[in-house]
């Protein structure tokens, strides 16, 4: 349930409130709004008196949170959720593109396409220091020393990275050095990762897992956030289905649907989704008009010779075009990029 607070209601009301539940062996989580806190009660309130709580100075009405998912639910909060992102936020008029190559090759790969990509509007490097991939053979990425040439990026170009933590024993190490903390699709139900990412003071992109549903995705997310951590960003890169033209099927159906029952931001990975190159700007645009606050896309100064997913890369001149032509859509929905 959630309990909302009069727009009046003082600072030491709303903490009287919180405490009172506390005692009552629940878990309360205030929740900001505009001009107006909600407090979510966690936990099996099925003995509460209401009438009690009601009766306390400065609430003023009790209502049931009927979705399994409570604290990234709308019905907690009903504007969208604005996450912090290096003096910008990821949620609001601005949709935020986050670019750059799948994986960290070297210092000098990194630094072109960061340069790039921040000279064409991108408001965050995303590239993979350690790389999960499907075959053991396959390159892993440079591990602590991507890290490192990140971080030296970062302090050249002043673009916040984005970078993915493996399991709940990297994500000290990671946070260290990266400004967002990403969850690949096969961690999505890594339960024990998800509940340190929310111990830690960074915003968090939990990728959809290729076969889980929105209601799974939302419940991953709610253990992010009831660890304390409530900068999470909710990201569609596709979903496993009988189709086998493109790697996975993006639905964008979701992206809607999510930002109908969900007050957290939504951002769309097409790169992984599709697998080609050609079809990327597509999807891109297709995204930012359904809705999308952000974008996850590959660029890498020469495909042909990338280390990791290079079918799927935008070059640099590639990506220019793109973000001119996203501008367009972007101004046609009443948002900018």
């Amino acid at each position: 349930m959630i309990i909302v607070m009069k727009p009046q209601a003082s600072s030491e009301q709303i903490e009287h409130v919180a405490a009172r539940v506390q005692g009552s062996g629940l878990r309360p989580v205030p929740v900001p709004g505009e001009g107006q806190t909600t407090i979510a009660v966690l936990g099996d309130t099925r003995s509460v008196v209401i009438d009690r709580w009601l009766a306390m100075p400065g609430v003023e009405r009790i209502v049931p949170i009927m979705t399994r998912y409570k604290l990234a639910s709308r019905e907690v909060q009903k504007q969208t959720s604005c996450v912090p992102l290096n003096g910008d936020v990821v949620g609001g008029a601005r949709i935020a593109m986050m670019a750059g190559p799948c994986a960290v090759e070297s210092l000098e790969q990194t630094m072109e396409v960061a340069r790039r990509v921040k000279a064409a509007g991108a408001v965050a490097l995303r590239a993979g220091a350690y790389k999960p991939r499907t075959s053991p053979y396959s390159f892993q990425g440079l591990e602590e020393e991507g890290l490192e040439i990140l971080a030296e990026v970062r302090r050249v170009t002043g673009l916040p990275i984005v970078t993915e933590v493996l399991s709940e024993h990297l994500v000290e190490r990671v946070a260290a050095y990266a400004d967002v903390l990403q969850v690949g699709a096969r961690n999505m139900q890594n339960y024990m990762l998800l509940r340190a990412l929310g111990e830690v003071n960074k915003p968090v992109v939990l990728k959809r897992g290729m076969s889980a549903t929105v209601e799974e995705l939302l419940l991953a997310a709610e253990y992010v956030m009831m660890s304390g951590n409530p900068n999470v960003m909710l990201c569609c890169r596709g979903i496993r289905t009988f189709e086998d033209h493109m790697r996975y099927t993006l639905s964008l159906g979701a992206v809607a649907y999510i930002k109908k029952v969900s007050h957290l931001p939504v951002i769309v990975d097409p790169s992984h989704a599709a697998g080609e190159r050609s079809l990327v700007p597509p999807l891109c645009k297709a995204a930012v008009a359904c809705g999308a606050d952000g974008l996850l896309v590959e660029v890498h100064p020469d495909p042909e010779k990338a280390l990791v997913d290079g079918p799927q890369a935008l070059t640099c001149e590639d990506f220019d075009t793109l973000m001119a032509q996203l501008r367009l859509v972007a101004e046609a929905v009443g948002r900018t990029l």
